[in-house]
Formats: C-alpha cells, structure tokens, sequence
C-alpha cells in the first residue's frame, strides 16, 4: 500500500526567512517537487527560495497551467497535472507543490487540489499556509490592514481600474493584488476616488528589485508583475494618548 503523500507549502513573497518552520520540515523530507510553470516566472522564484532546505538532488517537475480564459483548455490542463500528482503519490513519493505567497490565494495550486479532492476526497493532501505578499507589505510600511470593524477587500488588479473604483465604495481597507499590468487604469481609478494619497506601492518583496513607497510614483506605464497596492481608509481612530 503507498504510504505517498502532497504537501501544499507557501513559500510566502520572496524573503527566505518568512518561510515557516513548518514549511522548511516539508522540504526537508521532500522527494518530488512539484512547481507551476505559470506566467511571471513565480515558479523559479518560488524554487530559489525553496531550494536551500530541499534535499540534494529531488527531482523537480514544473506543471504547465495556461493562461487562458478557455475552460476547456484549462479543464485539460488541471487533470493532466493531477494524474501527474496521483502517480508520483501511489508510488510512495512524499510530494511538495511549491508556491509563493500562500497556496490558496490566487494560486494555481487551488485547481490542482480541488481536481485531485473531486476525483477522491480521501486524497492524502495538506496544505501549509505562506505569509501573503501584502502581509509583508503591511509589516514593511507599519500599516494595519484593517481595524475594529473595518472591512479589508482584496482584490485582484488584471480587471484593471473599474473594479478597483467599485471596490472603494465597499470597504475601508483594500489590497489590490497583481496590480503591475494595468497600473495606469489603477493609477487613474484611485485618483478619481481620491484615494492616491492613502495608497501604497510595494514591488518584488524580499526579492532583489524590491520597491516600497508610501506614495504612488505617476504611470510611466506598467509595473513589475509580483507589485500591489495597499489602500488605507479615509478616517481612522486615533489612539488616545496618556493622561
């Protein structure tokens, strides 16, 4: 009987030191390597990070997942790379599927766990959360994501600026994820909203290139892919001083 399993490890955005020691325990008894071949090259940057605490010589496998609308095509995509999983699994092998940020926010290893559950629920499967990039980001600038009853709205930032000015109308706080691509739009968005003066940049967290700046540069056009935006409410309680 296999006694294989999958891991879902978070590597979070791109500092080594913001992995988990639960993380770093899951490489170490590594012994296939799974990591998406997707577009920004967050798969090589995910196995840079990984790479010190896997054992020497674990095999690797980049899955291919297309970046298409066509669910047809992506279908195809997500049982391809599940029976890829499912084999190295039956054989015995303890598999880890990398992923920067954590494995279920925006990740392609969303669709890979849901395939591999929807063709057996009792597939041997755990997930190891990551820090997010924006939680980095938030630590980097000393800036709370949301308080009291605030609402916090992450949003991602390739429906460009229309989605953005809907969501500043729903909630105090927002993250807008992947906003490089259409930073103009965005850009736009939150000054029609007057929002630009509480927004934030970071980019490439952790990574080298990395950016962090308390206010929005103007568009010279788009951004590196791995950059988002955090948007601070209008108002917020000030904390009572000592008497």
């Amino acid at each position: 009987m296999s006694h294989g399993s999958l891991v879902g490890v978070g590597v979070g955005p791109g500092d080594p030191e913001l992995m988990t020691l639960a993380a770093v325990r899951a490489l170490a008894s590594c012994t296939t390597l799974f990591a998406a071949a997707s577009a920004g090259n967050e798969d090589s940057i995910a196995l840079s990070i990984a790479q010190p605490h896997l054992p020497p010589g674990t095999p690797t496998v980049l899955l291919k997942f297309p970046m298409t609308q066509d669910h047809a095509t992506l279908r195809q995509a997500w049982q391809a790379n599940a029976k890829l999983v499912r084999q190295a699994v039956e054989a015995g092998e303890r598999c880890v599927f990398l992923t920067l940020g954590d494995p279920l926010l925006y990740s392609t290893f969303g669709y890979l766990l849901r395939t591999l559950l929807a063709q057996d629920p009792d597939f041997p499967v755990t997930v190891i959360p990551g820090i997010t990039a924006f939680q980095a980001a938030a630590a980097h600038l000393r800036q709370p994501l949301a308080e009291g009853q605030e609402q916090l709205l992450i949003v991602p930032g390739v429906r460009g600026g229309a989605e953005v000015h809907a969501a500043l109308t729903q909630a105090e706080n927002l993250v807008i994820l992947k906003a490089g691509k259409n930073y103009p739009a965005i850009h736009a968005a939150l000054t029609a909203h007057g929002a630009l003066e509480r927004s934030h940049l970071a980019t490439r967290l952790g990574l080298p290139g990395e950016r962090v700046e308390l206010t929005l540069p103007a568009p010279q056009g788009p951004l590196p892919y791995l950059s988002l935006i955090l948007v601070e409410p209008a108002q917020r309680m000030a904390p009572q001083e000592e008497t």
